[in-house]
């Protein structure tokens, strides 16, 4: 046996077979690799994104179109930001017809506002879906007083309000938000609501609060105005 063999074969040593050891500082292979390089698509990551909105029925996150790519979040951010600024015609073309927004904590597509007309026509077409002037007041009140409970809705609105609070819900611009101590269950508004409104947040919203009276202030029995009022479809 020579010197090499005895160095080969003893205590801990591995044996002729075994793997060559990776060399100091390589890169280890990437758990989930992507099928795709965004680079080498046509339109690269820009084009990719775009299609990626296309299909998106809510504002999507930056940080989670850039886990959809492969990209670095704020690279992502900034290829909103540019397209964004290419649509509303400020890179020398010409303005779309539609915008890129951030609203919601989110980037989606929508038509753009000088085309609003245009889009209600064929849209609506004779109809409309928009709400009633007591879910408007009711969607207010909860918007400004937020988390608030049905009763104390009532309370602002001097009619009961369980119907109209039954349509926000069903429509989507409002949800529970837990409970009180007694048991009354609490809303506010959602994301969509603010999607809707184009807000980010609700500090966004104009300065009506002033004028609605404080909860603290009314004489509230957790069921506001009697169920039997008429006012009691809203």
């Amino acid at each position: 046996m020579t010197a090499h063999d005895e160095a080969t074969t003893g205590p801990g040593a591995t044996t002729q077979d075994a793997a060559p050891a990776e060399p100091a500082g390589a890169p280890l292979p990437a758990p989930d690799e992507l099928a795709f390089d965004v680079e080498q698509l046509p339109g690269g990551p820009e084009a990719a994104l775009e299609a990626v909105l296309m299909v998106a029925d809510e504002p999507i996150a930056a940080v989670r179109l850039a886990t959809a790519l492969g990209l670095a979040t704020d690279r992502v951010e900034e290829l909103l930001v540019r397209l964004a600024a290419e649509y509303a015609g400020e890179a020398g073309g010409r303005p779309r017809g539609f915008a890129l927004r951030h609203v919601a904590e989110g980037w989606r597509f929508y038509s753009a506002p000088a085309h609003a007309d245009v889009v209600a026509r064929f849209v609506l077409d004779g109809q409309t879906a928009r709400l009633t002037h007591a879910a408007l007041e009711t969607l207010a009140v909860i918007a400004y007083r937020q988390p608030v409970t049905r009763g104390q809705v009532s309370a602002v609105r001097g009619v009961n309000v369980d119907s109209v609070v039954r349509t926000l819900v069903a429509r989507g611009l409002v949800a529970e938000q837990g409970t009180e101590p007694s048991g009354a269950v609490l809303y506010g508004t959602t994301p969509y609501f603010l999607e809707r409104l184009g807000m980010t947040s609700l500090d966004e919203l104009p300065p009506l609060a002033p004028y609605l009276p404080d909860l603290e202030g009314l004489d509230l029995d957790g069921e506001g105005p009697d169920r039997r009022t008429a006012g009691g479809q809203g």
